[in-house]
């Protein structure tokens, strides 16, 4: 029955599929680490070191990852903390997005990406640098805000090549 529950808790981590229009949501995912330690009754699963997840072309890469599924399926919230974690995808149309911040949060329902702690995140060229960046990839808007007094947003244009 554990067993059971506990692949239902995998399996979890698919639920997004329905709301997605990325071809990578309907595919199976895929988390590799060292260690794992899971709570059936809390819904939380915990992998630690060298935490690989894959789902079609989307990649993340972190020392630890947390998946909180305690809401219900399709609310699952991701959260990767590395030194940094890393985010690679290919969104509708092929447009690369690269991420990485000391902690990634990823909601489910709401498909946004929180970056927290050396945010970084790249997109057809561009890159935003900034303490925390939100992005909705649905919408593909970015909010991003500085921490400190002294660290400020910076944003770098990249010219179309012709």
């Amino acid at each position: 029955m554990i067993n059971k529950t506990l692949w239902a808790l995998l399996f979890s981590l698919c639920a997004f599929t329905a709301q997605a229009q990325n071809k990578d949501f309907v595919e199976p995912v895929s988390v590799n680490s060292d260690n794992f330690d899971g709570s059936v009754k809390e819904k939380k699963l915990i992998y630690i070191g060298n935490v690989v997840v894959k789902q079609g072309s989307l990649l993340i890469k972190a020392d630890r990852l947390e998946v909180d599924s305690s809401a219900g399926q399709g609310k699952e919230v991701f959260i990767a903390f590395g030194s940094p974690a890393v985010y690679s995808q290919l969104l509708d149309g092929d447009k690369p997005i690269q991420a990485m911040a000391n902690e990634i949060k990823y909601d489910v329902a709401s498909r946004v990406l929180t970056l927290t702690g050396k945010a970084e995140i790249n997109q057809s060229g561009s890159l935003v640098k900034s303490e925390k960046i939100q992005y909705d990839l649905e919408k593909q808007k970015l909010n991003a805000e500085s921490g400190k007094d002294t660290e400020r947003v910076t944003t770098i244009f990249t010219p179309e090549k012709k």
